[in-house]
């Protein structure tokens, strides 16, 4: 569950790391809600006045004013949260970066190539997600088609869409998740707090650096708009 706290997110890693282990007995993974987006500003000018003259004169010329454009919503540049560890809260900052159409914001240890969407952790590119976004009506029902034929070869497919308790994400319309000896693999479909659509497909091996990709990365996904 996320906390409070001046100037930062928190975020319970540990809880989540743990949740991962208990996803090999069939359970739904677990994590935070996602973080808060800002609303954009809208302005428009004001009306222009009317050109007409009752004199037999030549009108005076009157300027028309077009109406502005509003601009883009403004994101920090960082942001900070606070991340549950075996240590206890641990402070962290997140880097905003831009892929095609959307931003996010992104850990130290983690390295993001815009062009293809891939966010994968630094020390061992074996962990990424691939992140895209959807066009408004993408097929649902293809798309679970495509990704249990996706998750196939990871081991079995366990259907987790809908609400996701303690979760990042918060809730999503597609969710499914392959797990075996060899790690987990995830296919989600999910929409941002702006109602835009993103699917993401994420690769979590089993190893030591599991825990330390899975929680930042899902908290970095939570953060897409």
């Amino acid at each position: 569950m996320m906390r409070s706290n001046t100037g930062s997110k928190i975020v319970p890693v540990l809880a989540f790391a743990l949740t991962l282990v208990a996803c090999t007995d069939g359970n739904k993974p677990s994590a935070t809600s996602a973080v808060p987006v800002q609303s954009p500003d809208t302005s428009s000018a004001a009306p222009s006045p009317d050109a007409g003259s009752t004199s037999t004169a030549a009108p005076s010329a009157v300027p028309f004013s077009s109406p502005e454009e509003s601009p883009a919503p403004q994101r920090p540049q960082t942001e900070s949260f606070d991340l549950m560890t075996e240590e206890g809260y641990k402070p962290r900052t997140a880097t905003l970066h831009h892929g095609e159409g959307f931003s996010f914001y992104v850990f130290e240890g983690f390295t993001f190539e815009s062009s293809s969407g891939r966010l994968e952790l630094t020390e061992n590119p074996e962990y990424f997600v691939d992140m895209e976004q959807l066009p408004m009506d993408y097929d649902l029902t293809a798309l679970s088609k495509e990704g249990e034929e996706s998750l196939k070869k990871f081991g079995a497919v366990s259907d987790h869409s809908g609400e996701l308790v303690e979760h990042p994400l918060g809730y999503a319309e597609l969710y499914l998740q392959a797990v075996s000896g060899e790690g987990i693999s995830d296919y989600i479909v999910w929409k941002s707090e702006t109602g835009d659509p993103y699917l993401f497909r994420i690769r979590n091996p089993k190893g030591e650096q599991a825990s330390a990709f899975a929680s930042p990365v899902l908290v970095s996904l939570s953060t897409v708009m």
